[in-house]
């Protein structure tokens, strides 16, 4: 498909989200007037979702930091912070966050980075994040499985889902790093048959390109094992923002001055949320976050606040992202002009 076109149905789903939400929040009948609730939220609790967003963001950028120090490249905290919001955006506009990662190594590579040392950084941030999202996320479903199996009823099975896939990129990094050959004929046979069945039109430039993404895993993990001391950073790294990420739900909920559900039981419902739709294909997993949303929290934001829940939610975690992410791309553009001139 044409890059143009790609980027233009990303724009749209995400253009088709943003009016969903909208009209699901104002237009709910059981909120008499939804302005009034919007100007009666409580601006401490704002300032505390900004503060979620900042440590969510800030968390991947320190771990991005302490990768790079430990390969020995010493960036600037603009820099940091550029390559950082540059993956963001891009992982909130593409298909399955697929243009995340590759557009921080060219970030990290204008910066100085070779394009190597930037892909195996972000190879151990993607293996840290998506064991910490395993792990965690079983923690709070272990905690509180009574209050989350009543919630969801016949819908854990999302859950279950959910978590299996993103389970399996830790075991599947494993097997790259020390049975790389195991993973080759795999992935070998694979493109054979996609190759016969004509979804491949090059199935060689294909084997090459997976044969040296086992390479940069190789590299990655044993760059990481061979330092516990940075597994351990880059696990914290992930753990706060991860936390930051779906404790946003907390605040949400006193912003709008909720109360009777414990902190808890809110943010095991927003990790579940975030495992059981992060796999869906679409820029930012519009749709199964804004329907999961009003099917995992329904019963506990009453007065049919429910609509304006999400779209604060909604706005905090992901739109935000990407209007940040529009400045950023802009402030460079101009940056480099200036430099041109």
């Amino acid at each position: 498909m044409d890059q143009k076109l790609k980027k233009a149905l990303s724009i749209l789903v995400i253009v088709l989200s943003v009016a969903a939400v909208i009209c699901i929040a104002f237009g709910n009948q059981e909120l008499h007037d939804a302005w009034d609730a919007v100007r009666r939220l409580d601006l401490l609790y704002i300032l505390g979702l900004l503060g979620c967003w900042a440590v969510y963001a800030g968390g991947d950028g320190v771990g991005i930091w302490f990768c790079l120090r430990r390969q020995g490249f010493l960036l600037s905290a603009g820099a940091i912070v550029r390559i950082t919001l540059c993956g963001f955006f891009y992982s909130n506009i593409t298909p399955g966050a697929s243009g995340g990662q590759p557009m921080q190594v060219a970030a990290m590579n204008k910066a100085g980075v070779p394009v190597g040392n930037g892909t195996t950084t972000v190879t151990i941030r993607l293996i840290c994040n998506q064991f910490m999202v395993s792990v965690l996320s079983l923690a709070f479903l272990i905690a509180n499985r009574d209050f989350i199996y009543r919630q969801l009823e016949g819908a854990i099975w999302f859950v279950r889902v959910g978590w299996v896939i993103n389970f399996a990129v830790v075991p599947l990094v494993l097997l790259a790093a020390f049975r790389r050959a195991w993973i080759r004929k795999l992935v070998n046979g694979l493109i054979s048959l996609l190759a016969k069945i004509r979804i491949l039109k090059d199935p060689e430039t294909t084997r090459r390109s997976a044969d040296e993404v086992l390479d940069t895993y190789h590299t990655a993990l044993n760059s990481l094992l061979r330092s516990p001391g940075e597994i351990i950073r880059q696990c914290l790294c992930s753990t706060a923002s991860l936390l930051a990420l779906t404790g946003s739900i907390v605040f949400v909920y006193h912003a709008f001055g909720m109360s009777g559900t414990p902190w808890y039981h809110l943010m095991s419902l927003a990790f579940l949320l975030f495992v059981s739709a992060s796999y869906t294909p679409l820029p930012g997993a519009s749709g199964a976050q804004e329907g999961g949303f009003l099917f995992y929290f329904r019963g506990i934001f009453t007065g049919g606040t429910i609509g304006l829940a999400l779209l604060t939610w909604r706005f905090f975690t992901y739109y935000l992202f990407i209007f940040v992410g529009v400045i950023n791309l802009l402030a460079e553009k101009i940056s480099r002009r200036r430099q041109k001139r």
